[in-house]
């Protein structure tokens, strides 16, 4: 059975019993992934390391230009 047909089983089983009807898979994935990061982070904290990862922590990503590169320079 995939998740959606398990899915609209609940929700039939959950208007047949008067109770709340289940969210629908995948809606809370990104809030659990997101817990899961910053779980990872606190603990590596906790036990002295340095926490990996994290927002914009002055990577330079391919193909992207840098901050005041070329274009900048030429704009001078």
């Amino acid at each position: 059975m995939s998740p959606t047909q398990q899915h609209l089983l609940d929700v039939h089983r959950a208007l047949r019993h008067g109770s709340p009807v289940p969210p629908a898979p995948g809606t809370h994935d990104v809030r659990v992934l997101r817990e899961l990061r910053e779980r990872r982070r606190f603990r590596a904290v906790v036990a002295g390391r340095p926490a990996q990862g994290g927002p914009a922590q002055g990577r330079i990503h391919p193909g992207r230009p840098e901050p005041g590169g070329v274009r900048a320079a030429a704009a001078v």
